[in-house]
């Protein structure tokens, strides 16, 4: 009786692991953000919070005009990190690293972080934007057994998110980088989501573990649709 029970246990898990395909898991996920009407007619993203890096803490603003824009900005005691992308290339200004004035962005790192532009996350209008989604089974991350999407975008640069099941939220997101020459792997969690005022639930609370260190970014605000003056993504001459 016992073994029976577990059987038809086994066999009710994998119908329900193995039932759902990526686009029921997505269609789950936007109406856990707070439904498909909400989040498609999000235009730009607002948010502000604090970042801290190795010790060191910034107040910092990002401001996202979908599809066109994407611009953070951290102030370290007067030392401001600025970071642009945009539909057709990015720039940075990071005085830790030597460079005071805008530096123009590399094609690798661009088409990285190009996924920066598309809001609330690629995963929404992955197939408008040009995306490819492939669900990659399920992977235990902490005590959640999250599903695992591999997202490549039109660059053919892959991410794995991974969303909890009970919540349909992202949770961690797994992807690599080069910094400074030497590609690693770049481990993102995401927590403490809240509901904005327009509606829509954000992770209030971002992780990035980038293997030589970490970086932690709790928002304060977030605001959504605020006008958005394009010329804020132009490269300074």
């Amino acid at each position: 009786m016992k073994r029976s029970i577990l059987t038809v246990f086994s066999i009710l898990t994998f119908v329900f692991t193995f039932g759902q395909s990526v686009d029921d898991i997505i269609s789950n996920h936007i109406d856990a953000l707070g439904g498909k009407d909400k989040v498609s007619q999000i235009t730009s993203i607002y948010s502000e919070g604090s970042l801290n890096v190795m010790g060191m803490s910034a107040n910092t603003k990002t401001t996202i005009l979908r599809g066109k824009g994407y611009k953070s900005e951290s102030d370290f005691n007067g030392q401001n990190l600025v970071e642009v992308i945009t539909d057709h290339g990015g720039w940075s200004i990071n005085p830790f690293a030597g460079a005071s004035s805008p530096t123009s962005m590399g094609d690798d790192e661009f088409q990285i972080k190009y996924d920066d532009l598309l809001m609330p996350d690629p995963l929404v209008n992955y197939a408008a934007d040009s995306g490819k989604v492939e669900l990659s089974g399920q992977e235990q991350i902490g005590d959640v057994n999250a599903f695992k999407i591999k997202y490549t975008n039109k660059y053919n640069k892959s991410t794995d998110y991974y969303i909890d099941p009970s919540t349909w939220y992202i949770i961690k997101t797994t992807t690599t980088a080069s910094i400074m020459g030497q590609e690693i792997t770049v481990n993102t969690t995401f927590s403490k989501y809240q509901q904005s005022d327009y509606g829509v639930f954000f992770p209030f609370q971002t992780d990035v573990d980038l293997s030589q260190y970490a970086v932690s970014v709790t928002l304060t605000k977030v605001n959504v649709n605020t006008a958005v003056d394009p010329s804020i993504f132009d490269m300074p001459k």
